[in-house]
């Protein structure tokens, strides 16, 4: 036996999930847009990183020591 749902319907459940979610479980909602948003903004962050100009390890090792370079 074969289930099947219609788009329509997968939609309306899907948003009664999230309505739950966000009424019930709202702290480890929070952490999952938190940590989807961190993992986009790190993705951009080494987009940009391959095309801008590339600094060298000494530079970075010298601010990480909190050194100016």
């Amino acid at each position: 036996m074969e289930l099947s749902i219609s788009d329509e319907k997968t939609k309306e459940l899907l948003t009664e999930v999230l309505v739950e979610l966000m009424k019930t479980k709202r702290e480890m909602l929070h952490e999952i847009v938190l940590e989807a948003l961190e993992d986009v903004g790190l993705a951009n962050a080494i987009s940009e990183g391959r095309v801008g100009d590339y600094v060298p390890e000494s530079q970075i090792m010298s601010i990480l020591e909190g050194k100016t370079p």
